[in-house]
């Protein structure tokens, strides 16, 4: 199937600038280099190509469009990514692997319910390793631990990299991080509010400003940008707060490091990697991000708790392990017209008496002052 040029959809990452390399000084394990090498990805999304569920894919278009070869997706009837997903305009979307000859490798483009690799994607993996493409996926379910998969890629000389993978298993000490380098965390209302891409929007905005700032990526997504990171939600519970504190503790030399929240503090199936990263990674300050109009609590019927009340609580829980402050509000506005995302906007500023703005829309420049005013406090006490 080829693709085609079609007009873009009302999107609010439509319009995003080249966001390509924003992660710098990158951990060199082999991993992460293998990841950071590939540069013809094709992005499985097979049967899952809504934004619920193909986040990643849609965070790979966005930070790593230049090295994204095609979308496989034989359930839709979009030929292009810019038709599917609102972004990345002339990516093709394919039926089948066979469909991207010179693609290098394969990546899991959806989170799907409970991590589990969906069965009629099986023959698309094994398609894929049959033509010499590496697989990197996200899920739960690993497949390097498969062994039909992992027999085909001994035969053909390929790679299974599943980036939640881990074994590390310390708590954490309440290691006493080096004083000049800010902590700033993002944390939530909900899952899927735009915590990853406003710490790399705010990261990318301190590097062009000249300071050293690194993003930390916590989960699936994030790693696959970047190479380098922690897989939280996929370490076991007693030792979340120590892989945290690890990552930091690994990246301290840095002036910012701008760590990726996970989940949400009220979210009944994801709390605990919030606290875990809340007292693990002991921030200085905290972007608080919510999406305009959300009432419900994503995948779940109950109702969001309000704002004011779940900041609080953040903050109370972050206080615990060290002083900590609200330093600014991303405001996600993706269903919202341009005069209410404005009118929320100004409302948020309002509401939290901190700086606010909507990443997509406007970029982060409030959140990076923001950042830079916190350093210029905490370093000159």
């Amino acid at each position: 199937m080829e693709g085609k040029l079609d007009k873009p959809k009302d999107d609010l990452m439509t319009a995003a600038p080249d966001r390509s390399n924003v992660v710098s000084n990158p951990d060199t394990s082999p991993q992460a280099e293998i990841i950071r090498s590939h540069r013809a990805i094709a992005v499985l999304t097979e049967g899952h190509s809504t934004p619920f569920h193909a986040k990643t894919a849609m965070s790979l278009i966005r930070y790593r469009e230049k090295n994204i070869s095609a979308i496989i997706d034989s359930s839709t009837d979009s030929m292009t990514a810019q038709e599917l997903f609102g972004i990345g305009g002339e990516i093709p979307v394919v039926d089948s692997v066979e469909g991207i000859p010179n693609a290098d490798a394969l990546y899991v483009g959806i989170a799907s319910r409970g991590g589990k690799i969906p069965l009629n994607w099986r023959p698309i993996f094994l398609a894929a390793i049959e033509q010499r493409m590496d697989v990197v996926s996200g899920l739960h379910d690993f497949v390097s631990e498969d062994l039909e998969f992992a027999t085909k890629t001994m035969k053909n000389g390929v790679r299974l990299i599943d980036v939640r993978k881990n074994a590390f298993k310390e708590t954490a000490s309440g290691y006493d991080f080096n004083k000049n380098c800010v902590r700033i965390l993002t944390v939530g209302q909900d899952c899927s509010v735009g915590k990853m891409v406003t710490s790399l929007e705010i990261q990318r905005g301190l590097l062009a400003g000249g300071a050293n700032a690194k993003f930390l990526a916590t989960g699936q997504t994030g790693i696959m940008i970047g190479g380098d990171g922690t897989p939280v939600d996929c370490v076991v519970a007693d030792f979340i707060n120590g892989a945290a504190e690890d990552l930091v503790k690994r990246n301290q030399h840095h002036d910012f490091v701008l760590i990726e929240g996970q989940g949400s503090l009220s979210h009944p199936s994801f709390s605990a990697v919030t606290v875990g990263l809340l007292h693990g990674c002991a921030p200085n300050g905290l972007i608080y991000c919510y999406e305009g109009g959300r009432q419900q609590v994503k995948g779940l019927d109950i109702e969001l708790p309000d704002k004011l009340e779940q900041l609080n609580a953040y903050l109370s829980i972050a206080k615990l392990r060290q002083e900590c402050e609200l330093i600014g509000v991303a405001v996600n506005t993706r269903y919202q017209s341009p005069d209410e995302a404005a009118k929320e906007i100004a409302n948020a500023k309002e509401t939290f008496g901190v700086p606010a703005c909507d990443v997509y829309r406007e970029g982060a420049n409030p959140l990076v002052e923001a950042s830079i005013q916190l350093r210029n406090r905490l370093t000159c006490s």
